[in-house]
């Protein structure tokens, strides 16, 4: 049985000495779970608990609170995770391109404060992601340029890329990818890039893409399976054609 709030915690005052929250009270709520999470004896358990809250403060447009509790999380892979989770959440905010930038650029300087350098580019991998998903492009390839190990901006550009192509930019996921110099790491993204828009059934940039590819098995593999994806969205349409009332 749900215990609601008595009237002296109705408001958005939660002390944890109080009755427990009301469920319609989500800053309450959230407040006492931030009180739990400290708790945690575990670290693992702790930091997981830490990243799931500050993605649940997000999404409720609360970024301050939701940066500040990247510094309760000891491990550094969790800090680049709440990053990420954080920076896609950005991406379902209405926010202007001033408020975007300034979001992003609270989040590259959490990001400055992690200490572990994999830890560190991840981070920066997963900024660049969330302002591709926001439709900050810009934003997204100045953060990915900003990357100073080549193998790590490469990746950067290619997972920007990814993001692209799933929300049907085809121009900025080639962008993206043409930033990248090496020949290897720029196949793999275009072969990605090329399914994505395959399953999103843009077939002729899909096979743009593959033709982009330099490795001929890993383009004509591309190329296959944009004529298969193909074939079904035919093969769905014709039947949808016969029931069609004549």
């Amino acid at each position: 049985m749900l215990l609601l709030a008595p009237a002296a915690i109705a408001q958005d005052d939660y002390n944890p000495d109080d009755a427990i929250c009301g469920i319609d009270n989500r800053g309450c709520v959230l407040r006492m779970l931030r009180g739990y999470a400290e708790k945690i004896e575990q670290d693992s358990w702790r930091d997981q608990t830490f990243r799931e809250l500050a993605k649940s403060y997000a999404a409720d447009g609360h970024i301050d609170v939701a940066i500040s509790i990247i510094e309760d999380i000891g491990t550094p892979d969790t800090q680049a995770m709440t990053i990420r989770g954080i920076g896609m959440e950005l991406g379902n905010r209405d926010y202007t391109s001033e408020q975007l930038d300034e979001e992003f650029a609270k989040l590259r300087a959490a990001a400055e404060k992690i200490d572990h350098p994999p830890s560190y580019a991840i981070a920066l991998t997963y900024i660049a992601m969330g302002q591709a998903f926001a439709g900050d492009n810009d934003g997204a390839w100045e953060t990915a340029a900003s990357m100073e190990n080549d193998a790590l901006r490469y990746k950067a550009y290619a997972e920007t890329a990814e993001i692209q192509a799933e929300a049907g930019n085809f121009e900025a996921a080639m962008k993206s990818i043409g930033f990248i110099d090496d020949e290897a790491f720029r196949n793999k993204a275009y072969n990605i890039v090329s399914k994505l828009l395959a399953d999103g059934e843009m077939f002729e940039q899909s096979y743009k893409a593959a033709l982009e590819i330099t490795n001929d098995y890993k383009k004509a593999q591309s190329i296959q399976y944009m004529l298969d994806r193909q074939k079904v969205a035919m093969d769905a349409q014709a039947q949808e054609n016969e029931a069609a009332p004549k």
